[in-house]
């Protein structure tokens, strides 16, 4: 999906690793989706714990092969088909995460949208290593006229009922040949919800899955919550700690990950489909997510607020239904909504944080 993302890793983790291995504590780390993986779990026993994170990360693996953008993949497969005019059959489960990524794309007018992959790619940031270069405007302003939008996309009716048709593949179409997907934005997040998924069946209680600072946990760490940090966007180190809880995931969004640098400009990977140009006056977004997708949300819903930005992205969260939200602005100051200011501890005591 994406290359290294300077994010910070679990400091938690970190701390207990220094204690000695005294604890029950397992962890194991992979480089996947582009990014550093970490999965963490408590109170299981060395093999059974090693057997849960293999798993875990053998699916990050298989997911990291059929959503990737730009190499072999299902979805470059489903991207050449629609810069055709032609449909294609994919998978139920690409189906389905298609689907899902429609109706959040919705939900946030259009400021979440996987379809402008085309964008991303004229921006360089369809490589592992891209060049500090600005696209043709002309390009971006075409492509921008198009619109290109996940509605676009047409599943077409299967012609099987009941379990044969969730065994089949799905047609797919679309009438917009500008629509190229980059499931960049979301992809970490249902790896997450998968990971959860998979240690819940193997009877694992407590855990800790961290996808390039996307984190999720289960259970907690021993008697006391997990407890995580968000990386400052300027400086090494943690902005801010907070206590995870069961179920709860966490994800930033911030131009620190994916950028270049023109004089003195910052252009990152984050690109407001409005415009076709990068988003600037923002430094990170940081949500907090509950429920039986907290691993999208926590990865999809940051984006709208993202792009928002410091005028906007308060009206973005109440629309993505995220009560706990954090916005550092170009300048560095900090706007949060009041349920996200209980959950924070600042590193630095003398920050000042709006709350909006």
């Amino acid at each position: 999906m994406t290359g290294p993302i300077r994010i910070l890793a679990v400091v938690a983790i970190l701390l207990l690793a220094a204690c000695g291995g005294k604890e029950p504590l397992y962890q194991e780390q992979a480089y996947v989706f582009g990014t550093l993986v970490d999965v963490t779990v408590y109170g299981e026993s060395e093999p059974r714990a090693r057997q849960a994170a293999g798993e875990v990360l053998h699916e990050f693996q298989r997911l990291h092969n059929m959503l990737h953008a730009w190499q072999p993949s299902e979805l470059s497969e489903l991207n050449a088909a629609f810069a055709k005019g032609e449909s294609k059959a994919i998978s139920p489960e690409l189906a389905v995460l298609l689907q899902d990524a429609t109706q959040l794309a919705q939900q946030s007018q259009g400021l979440f949208n996987p379809a402008i992959g085309g964008l991303v790619q004229l921006w360089g940031f369809h490589a592992d290593e891209f060049k500090a270069a600005l696209p043709d405007e002309k390009q971006i302003a075409a492509l921008v006229a198009a619109k290109p939008q996940m509605s676009d996309i047409v599943f077409l009716p299967s012609p099987h009922r009941g379990e044969e048709a969730g065994k089949r593949v799905k047609l797919v179409r679309n009438g917009n040949k500008a629509v190229q997907l980059d499931l960049g934005g979301y992809a970490k997040g249902y790896a997450l919800d998968r990971a959860a998924e998979i240690l819940r069946k193997q009877g694992v209680r407590n855990a800790l899955v961290n996808i390039g600072g996307n984190v999720f946990a289960l259970g907690q760490h021993g008697k006391r919550p997990w407890r995580v940090g968000i990386q400052h966007p300027r400086k090494p180190g943690a902005l801010a700690m907070l206590e995870l809880r069961d179920g709860e995931a966490i994800g930033t969004s911030g131009d620190y990950q994916r950028y270049f640098m023109l004089g003195s400009t910052r252009y990152c990977h984050l690109i407001d489909p409005r415009t076709g140009h990068t988003v600037q006056g923002v430094q990170a977004v940081t949500i907090l997510t509950h429920g039986t997708n907290a691993g999208v949300l926590s990865d999809a819903a940051s984006k709208p607020l993202f792009i928002a930005g410091a005028g906007g992205w308060r009206a973005a969260a109440m629309q993505m239904n995220l009560p706990e939200a954090m916005l550092v602005d170009g300048s560095g100051n900090i706007h949060l909504t009041a349920g996200m200011q209980k959950r924070l501890e600042f590193t630095d005591k003398g920050v000042h944080a709006q709350v909006e």
